[in-house]
């Protein structure tokens, strides 16, 4: 057996976007007058939480508020989000986020031997256009069958919801796709909707539990960029995950019964 989709998390397995991410949130406070400001330790624990009008819901909910006005700022909530949205957009446009080692690289040689792409994130779509716009050009968008996002969905990770929607858009079985995710958020909604799933943490995310994934390396890597310690350590062909490598893992053969082989001798 082998692979046909390859769906990708965005924010930190795509691109380390999570900085950039804060530093919106907190121009967008200062932006509204708010005088919050998330540390990296902060914005870290509030990861837990996806979502980005979700995490500031979560936030709000920890203050020390009345419940007046407590329910006064959660119905800001989208307001909020919707300045973070354009400093985010800006960051990005920028150029300021690139993608993660071996991303490109991977995208290119699935593509190349005729697999599919799709995408698979809780942040909006304005976000992913934004990323794929600023890192892969004009062809950024068209590289991927789907594109699905959290605001397609009731449930976000780590509901598997988001992957469930990719997979039936894209009309093919877990068994024939895998997932690339960051966090264990990510890692829980892919593994929820049957996918193989390769794990790239970041600082945001490193030391959490792991243990369900297919893989878990620092990067994908690549030629330019080679893992510490492989081939050896993890991977078997080279200092970065080849797609040869992936399918092997992802998709191997298996065993043919008796009633396989007699079809295929037939």
């Amino acid at each position: 057996m082998s692979l046909d989709v390859l769906i990708f998390d965005v924010d930190g397995t795509m691109a380390d976007t999570e900085e950039a991410h804060r530093t919106a949130f907190n121009l967008a406070f200062e932006r509204v007058r708010l005088g919050w400001n998330w540390s990296r330790d902060v914005y870290r624990r509030l990861l837990k939480t996806t979502g980005g009008k979700e995490r500031l819901a979560a936030f709000i909910q920890q203050l020390d508020l009345s419940p007046t006005e407590r329910q006064r700022m959660l119905a800001r909530v989208p307001d909020i989000h919707a300045e973070k949205t354009k400093f985010y957009s800006s960051v990005v446009h920028d150029r300021a986020v690139p993608l993660r080692d071996g991303v490109e690289r991977l995208l290119d040689e699935a593509l190349s031997a005729g697999l599919r792409l799709a995408i698979a994130s809780t942040t909006t779509a304005v976000n992913v256009d934004a990323l794929l716009e600023s890192t892969l050009g004009t062809r950024g968008l068209n590289l991927f069958s789907v594109i699905a996002c959290g605001d397609q969905v009731r449930a976000k990770k780590p509901a598997s919801d988001i992957y469930r929607l990719a997979l039936h858009h894209l009309g093919v079985a877990p068994d024939r796709a895998a997932a690339f995710e960051d966090s264990a958020n990510g890692l829980s909604a892919a593994v929820a909707a049957g996918l193989w799933t390769v794990v790239t943490p970041t600082f945001w995310t490193e030391g959490s539990d792991f243990s369900a994934a297919g893989l878990v390396l620092p990067s994908l890597g690549s030629p330019a960029a080679p893992l510490a310690g492989e081939p050896g350590r993890q991977l078997e062909s080279a200092a970065w995950l080849t797609l040869a490598e992936l399918e092997r893992r992802a998709a191997p053969e298996r065993p043919s019964s008796a009633v396989t082989r007699l079809y295929a001798t037939a």
